[in-house]
């Protein structure tokens, strides 16, 4: 189900940007989420698996680590998710299986996304819990960093003349 933003969607995203920009210098893939529970962060992650050797430490699944540990609950009802990517098949399952309420992304994935990009996982009905999503916020801001990032690496691997 895909829902309008509200007016902190943007305000929140920034949060997750911060973190995003966090994650492209220490050499991540600069992806940012935050977990927002009655208008108060209570989960952030940054995108860790090359430094973390931990091919689930997308942003998505280390904030909502966070939020589960400070709210002493593997379920996060009444959360919502805000990362600066479409989330993947993995990080959409997890969402999902926390309940989280409402998630909110900025940039579209075109190799992995599943809220349409290459599937939409969240559309289906014969799965248990619904997530409303909101796609596209501060979606230019958050694409360019991706683009950046990655022009940044093509260019230190080309050979020098």
């Amino acid at each position: 189900m895909c829902k309008k933003m509200t007016a902190r969607d943007e305000s929140w995203m920034r949060e997750a940007l911060a973190l995003a920009r966090s994650a492209q210098a220490i050499g991540e893939v600069p992806v940012g989420a935050i977990v927002v529970y009655e208008g108060e962060i209570v989960g952030v992650g940054l995108n860790s698996p090359i430094g973390g050797r931990d091919p689930t430490a997308h942003a998505e699944i280390v904030a909502l680590r966070d939020a589960a540990r400070r709210l002493d609950n593997y379920r996060l009802p009444g959360c919502e998710l805000f990362v600066t990517l479409e989330p993947c098949a993995m990080c959409a399952g997890a969402i999902m299986h926390a309940r989280i309420a409402r998630v909110v992304y900025g940039a579209r994935d075109p190799k992995t996304g599943v809220h349409g990009s290459v599937i939409d996982l969240f559309a289906l009905n014969q799965l248990n819990h619904h997530t409303d999503v909101v796609g596209g916020v501060l979606a230019d801001e958050c694409s360019q960093l991706l683009s950046s990032f990655f022009a940044e690496r093509r260019a230190k691997r080309e050979p020098t003349a």
